[in-house]
């Protein structure tokens, strides 16, 4: 299947991972056997591995790898990153530790390099383009000097390309919910089970705020396992307390900065990351640099406030443009806390632009705005991997929940219209998708990544 593709009209790994999606014909097929067979021909480089930070769950995985990357760098630890899916270029999903102290995202010619000897060792044998990706990502942290792996499960845990980690050093756990019910299961505790699965014997695992039947679960997993289990609620808890982090336990207490993602979930998965490394054998982390770590901390499309680009001379230089990735029930929930805390703080009229893809629970995620916003405009996704849900079925599905809701072609038109309806200050969320999310980012002609765009620092409120 190799091809020539000297002066390419775009990159080289576009070419190739076009390429990929054709040994399989299934986007999304759970299965270990495929990449199991394709490691052990590339030499497993999966165990030639630092030590692995695994982490699964619904929400929260992206924020909570964040911290714990910064965490460690700021500890002079070289980390390399895996996570998907990527918001403006695939190379975002493999970032390599670099001589810099930062993790960046793999380069073109690395990228061309461990794709292509992955997919000539693979031979054309059956097998998704994510479990390819995944193997040819083992390749290059292989061949890369760091100190560590936070490794992020793609989708599920148990049967993910990514759970082929015998021995890591930690197993950690977010928040699980309803999402992905057609692959992982139709209640809460099947889906908590295939989360469950990246637990491995007798290595630590630490477990996120949970819903009850969603713990029972992975908590009977642990025992069965005879994984260390630190949980939430139960062996530490994390709040805030007079402006600040406490993050306590019975034999310590963390009084940090309040984390630098916005919103108080951001509190959880700041507290989450620096259990998991004060528990980590690996690692000796101090004060100081915990404290360094969670103040550092980036991730896009998580809250993030949009500071430059095209977008913002669309609208009143008084108003603000929010960007968020969530796109089920539970994600929609604590975002609608953060847009309620942000009017507490600074009282103006929200507006939300929605894309969905087309299995999402849109009603379940909309309802959480209810008495919050004052209109959703529904726009359409370009350029999805998967089926999006047509604007006029968000519109009805907005209706439905009773936010009054309208339709329009792009992000950019949405915009004019709500300014041109409603001159003045205002507070702009765009949401319900990381397609949209990765669209919006990619807006921005300075913004070559999402790891760019994470890095800028919005002013004040």
């Amino acid at each position: 299947m190799s091809k020539d593709y000297t002066k390419p009209d775009r990159p080289v790994s576009d070419h190739l991972l076009a390429d990929l999606k054709k040994l399989h014909p299934r986007l999304i097929d759970l299965s270990l056997g495929r990449i199991e067979r394709l490691l052990q021909k590339l030499g497993d480089p999966q165990k030639a591995l630092p030590p692995v930070f695994h982490i699964a769950g619904t929400n929260g995985k992206g924020s909570t790898s964040a911290f714990v990357k910064t965490i460690l760098q700021a500890a002079g630890k070289r980390v390399h990153v895996y996570t998907s899916p990527h918001l403006i270029r695939f190379h975002e999903r493999i970032c390599l530790a670099g001589t810099d102290g930062r993790s960046h995202p793999i380069d073109e010619d690395q990228l061309v390099d461990v794709l292509t000897r992955t997919e000539h060792t693979n031979a054309g044998d059956d097998i998704t383009q994510f479990e390819v990706t995944t193997a040819a990502a083992f390749l290059a942290f292989a061949e890369t000097p760091a100190d560590a792996i936070i490794l992020e499960v793609g989708l599920g845990g148990r049967l993910d390309a990514t759970n082929v980690i015998d021995t890591p050093e930690m197993s950690i756990i977010t928040p699980v919910a309803m999402d992905h019910a057609d692959k992982l299961g139709d209640t809460l505790a099947k889906i908590a089970a295939e989360k469950a699965g990246i637990i491995k014997p007798l290595r630590p695992v630490v477990v996120s705020r949970q819903d009850p039947e969603a713990f029972t679960v992975i908590d009977d997993r642990a025992n069965k396992l005879n994984a260390p289990i630190h949980a939430f609620g139960r062996d530490f808890d994390v709040y805030e307390q007079r402006g600040r982090m406490v993050v306590q336990s019975e034999s310590h207490v963390f009084d940090l900065p309040l984390p630098s993602l916005v919103g108080r979930h951001q509190i959880d998965n700041a507290g989450t990351a620096v259990t998991a490394l004060r528990l980590a054998d690996s690692f000796e982390i101090s004060d100081t640099e915990f404290e360094q770590g969670v103040v550092n901390a980036a991730w896009p499309a998580r809250m993030q406030r949009i500071i430059s680009g095209p977008l913002l001379p669309l609208v009143d230089r008084t108003s603000e443009i929010w960007l968020d990735g969530g796109h089920n029930p539970a994600a929609g929930l604590v975002v609608a806390r953060t847009i309620a805390d942000l009017d507490e703080r600074l009282p103006r009229p929200v507006d939300l632009i929605v894309g969905m893809m087309g299995l999402k629970d849109a009603r379940g995620f909309l309802a959480n705005f209810k008495g919050l916003v004052r209109s959703v405009t529904a726009v359409p996704l370009e350029d999805a991997q998967e089926q999006p849900l047509a604007v006029d079925e968000l519109v009805r599905a907005a209706i439905d929940v009773g936010l009054p809701a309208r339709q329009s072609t792009s992000v950019q038109k949405a915009i004019r219209d709500l300014e041109g309806a409603e001159p003045g200050p205002k507070r702009i969320l765009i949401c319900g998708s990381l397609y949209l999310a990765g669209h919006v980012l990619g807006l921005d002609p300075k913004t070559t990544s999402a790891t760019t765009a994470a890095t800028q620092k919005p002013a004040d409120i």
